[in-house]
């Protein structure tokens, strides 16, 4: 897969997945066995809009050329997913999140996309001008 497709796949679900729990945090919540609240409402709405700023971003960024700022990118995201990983498994453990189809779909994709940008950002060369032709 091309860094141009993996970031437009990205992008796509980022906005869908944002899109979902910005407009229906209850539904988001209930499909991980977690009662809504309106505390919980909140945070998933922030959650949500930040998800979709991200993917707004992944998007525009999907045809850059090699560039310290692009690696940049790459790298941040690659941890965010790395960071995010861990949490939902915990909250599991603890029993905050009861329903492992809620969990299980999210952890799978954080590795994908983890291993995908940290890929994507240790083949950029900045100072080259490779271009989306080294994805």
């Amino acid at each position: 897969m091309s860094r141009k497709s993996f970031l437009t796949v990205v992008s796509i679900i980022a906005l869908g997945v944002g899109w979902f729990a910005l407009l229906a945090p209850a539904t988001l919540l209930a499909s991980k066995g977690v009662a809504p609240s309106e505390a919980a409402d909140v945070w998933v709405r922030e959650v949500g809009i930040a998800i979709v700023a991200i993917g707004v971003a992944t998007f525009l960024v999907r045809d850059h050329g090699d560039s310290p700022t692009l690696r940049a990118f790459l790298v941040g995201n690659a941890i965010l997913q790395m960071g995010l990983f861990p949490i939902e498994l915990v909250a599991y453990a603890h029993g905050v999140i009861t329903r492992a189809s809620g969990v299980v779909p999210n952890s799978v994709l954080h590795v994908f996309l983890a291993g995908g940008f940290a890929y994507f950002a240790a083949r950029v060369r900045p100072g080259t001008a490779s271009g989306t032709a080294s994805g």
